[in-house]
């Protein structure tokens, strides 16, 4: 194999964080419209993030928070509980990673490498640290931004009137305040664990108290003189973390929060409600409840509840200026928005998540029945009803506030993401520093097979369509929560490069996959293995039927976590139909793999055995190859520190097909977690791959 070069995709795609440094992100829309305060970095392959303010009236773009020139050493300092959090978020890049503001958003406050920081959002100021000792993790100011809440070794901080005070400390081991839980971060998108109350006197503060949950040790054998990192990983059908909600006074006053089920999913504490999202430990039932601030005590407000799983939706509960509630609902196989328990979005428009509430008006995303490839912004108001926002064309993200609109739209017919924030005087981007990927996808979309199967197909650009016959590359996540099949470029820059090492790839989303509705996604119940591959096996056949350079005896297949369990499923379950596969931080026993995602689709190991039997691959490798089903190439790739889907999945593969005689091959990522966001690994990754799969498939360099 060739040296890297300097200048390649692979190369530049890795430095860049897959093109996304310099993009404008993590918007905040001031109530008044006067300002937009965001996040991003200098250059496309600078991975310092700084803070930004847009003021709305000039259009003029000001640096607030630069790192560079603050007296901060680097990463390194960052605490245990950071590293972590930025792990769940999936955060590559480093500097002002996030921040939170005042209710006005007049003034922020951000880490960096563990120490706290404030600043004035408004051209000119300069930032100024807190008067607190490090480390110091997720700072947020009071709604009036007279004190700051933090946490600090488990305990809960507060900083107000020049005076730094506990609120809450550990009682024991295992036990933190402020913080989310490890499930709470990695599967329900909570990552706090305080919120301030609307008159800033009081805190709702999450307990966590994960004792009893199961130890793990995460080793790093290249380095066995360190000790192993100790993380305690609830596994499905082990016991979680115990969670609990209090009401803290800066008066020192505490009340607990009655809480009867077991996952805490939100708290959302405005001038109209204090409301808390909670769910059962089988998900059937999702509850919101309203609690009484003076006694702790709450009363239901509303309880959806499924035969399979209830869904998490972001951004809600929320209240509109008046009070109504704000919620979501699955009614007629499609996702409602839902204000003071009134439908007010019809059928043919499926709701992804409320994006932000201005008075009386809802912005939320949403993609018409049937087409998931495009997520279009839309808002509602009484007065108004339902207006697309966006492009009805592409993939859009938004925030909106003070009659301000901020739009961040990404399509097939341009690269990255335009960011346009429409004021009452007229549009204007904000500039993005993004890297030009060099590479433009050229991708076909269908939807195939009985099932309308959103799929792409990808061909080498110098490819005359018609001239020959190329081997086939699957490039699927294909499992919950994630779409790689939509109207954005992006979404096919690495399809894209593979396909120009002489493949056709299909990237398609099957059952399970979001956005085709309540039904779709629930045909995994039970079964996270069949029905997948299936779907994949259907598109590959039908996109066979739409474009015939497709070369069926020649099919690989690659992925990542869900992606990477398929790939190995399909080798397994189906060599007749794939002949080789790259598996990437594959799940291969569902037991291993935590209580709140698996759990949802296949209960616990005890309740459904039989649902873990049909969803594991570890018995398909344990069968020895036959005629009938034939060995095929098969290379795993593990990151050694992933907490995530921890190495012990491959492993058990491995030992699985040794056992039973077949060829494989292990690729271990010494120091890697989930994210492999170390530029070399990164790049070269993708050429080991297309080596490995190029050599099992026959294919002359």
């Amino acid at each position: 194999m060739n040296a890297p070069q300097s200048d390649t995709f692979p190369r530049r795609q890795a430095a860049t964080r897959r093109f996304t440094l310099g993009a404008p992100r993590g918007m905040t829309v001031a109530p008044d419209g006067s300002r937009v305060v965001f996040l991003r970095s200098r250059g496309g392959d600078d991975p310092v993030t700084c803070l930004w303010v847009l003021d709305v009236a000039s259009g003029e773009e000001h640096l607030l928070v630069d790192p560079f020139t603050l007296d901060v050493p680097g990463e390194e300092g960052l605490p245990p509980e950071e590293k972590a959090r930025r792990e769940r978020v999936r955060e590559q890049s480093g500097g002002v990673v996030d921040y939170a503001t005042d209710r006005n958003v007049l003034a922020a406050v951000f880490v960096l490498s563990g120490r706290a920081f404030t600043v004035a959002l408004h051209p000119g100021s300069t930032p100024e640290p807190l008067a607190v000792e490090g480390p110091v993790v997720d700072p947020r100011l009071a709604p009036g931004g007279d004190a700051v809440a933090f946490v600090r070794g488990g305990a809960l901080h507060v900083l107000a009137g020049g005076e730094e005070r506990v609120l809450a400390a550990p009682e024991a081991d295992h036990v933190t305040y402020g913080l989310a839980d490890f499930v709470a971060a990695e599967e329900m998108n909570r990552y706090r664990g305080f919120w301030w109350a609307p008159d800033g006197s009081a805190l709702a503060v999450a307990r966590v108290d994960d004792s009893a949950v199961t130890r793990w040790h995460i080793a790093d054998p290249a380095n066995p003189d360190r000790e192993p990192t100790v993380v305690g990983y609830p596994a499905a059908g082990t016991t979680n973390a115990t969670v609990t909600l209090h009401l803290i006074g800066l008066d020192g006053t505490r009340l607990d929060v009655e809480q009867p089920d077991e996952y805490l999913a939100d708290v959302h504490w405005d001038a109209h409600d204090l409301l808390v999202t909670t769910s059962n430990r089988d998900q059937r039932t999702v509850t919101l409840r309203r609690v009484d601030p003076s006694s702790g005590r709450t009363e239901v407000v509303r309880a959806d509840t499924d035969d399979a799983w209830v869904d998490l939706v972001p951004g809600v509960p929320a209240h509109l200026g008046d009070g109504s509630l704000v919620w979501c609902a699955d009614v007629e196989d499609a996702r409602r928005l839902v204000v003071d328990g009134e439908i007010v979005t019809g059928p043919r428009l499926l709701v992804r998540g409320v994006a932000g509430i201005d008075g009386s008006t809802v912005l939320f995303t949403a993609s018409e029945y049937g087409f998931p490839t495009s997520v279009v912004l839309a808002t509602w108001s009484r007065e108004a009803g339902v207006s697309v926002v966006s492009a009805e064309d592409g993939v859009a993200s938004g925030r909106l506030g003070g009659g301000v609109l901020v739009v961040s739209q990404s399509s097939l017919d341009h690269e990255g993401s335009v960011t346009t924030v429409h004021g009452p005087d007229g549009s204007q981007e904000i500039r993005s520093f993004a890297e030009s990927p060099g590479l433009e996808p050229r991708v076909q979309l269908y939807f195939l097979g009985e099932r309308n199967l959103a799929t792409a197909v990808l061909l080498p650009r110098d490819h005359v369509p018609g001239s020959r016959p190329l081997p086939v590359l699957l490039d699927p996540y294909g499992g919950p929560h994630s779409q790689r099949v939509l109207s954005a470029r992006g979404a096919f820059l690495t399809s894209q490069w593979f396909a120009d090492q002489g493949f056709v790839v299909v990237v398609a989303d099957g059952r399970g996959t979001p956005g085709r509705g309540p039904a779709f996604e629930r045909a995994v119940d039970g079964d996270l293995a069949a029905p997948v591959l299936e779907d994949q096996l259907d598109a590959l056949a039908a996109a066979r039927e739409k474009v015939r350079d497709l070369d069926l005896s020649r099919v690989a297949i690659r992925g990542w976590s869900f992606g990477g369990y398929l790939a190995a499923l399909a080798v397994l379950r189906r060599p007749d139909a794939v002949h080789a596969a790259v598996a990437g931080a594959p799940v291969t026993d569902w037991a291993l793999y935590d209580t709140h995602y698996t759990e949802r689709y296949l209960g616990t190991p005890q309740s459904r055995p039989d649902a873990y039997a049909r969803s594991s691959i570890l018995d398909d490798a344990a069968r020895p190859a036959s005629e009938e089903a034939p060995n095929r190439p098969l290379l795993l790739v593990h990151g050694l520190a992933d907490d995530n889907v921890v190495a012990a999945h491959t492993l058990r593969l491995s030992s699985a097909l040794l056992a039973a005689g077949r060829p494989h091959r292990v690729l271990p990522l010494s120091g890697v977690t989930h994210m492999t966001p170390q530029e070399v690994v990164a790049e070269n990754l993708l050429r080991l791959q297309v080596a490995f799969l190029k050599e099992s498939l026959g294919v002359r360099p």
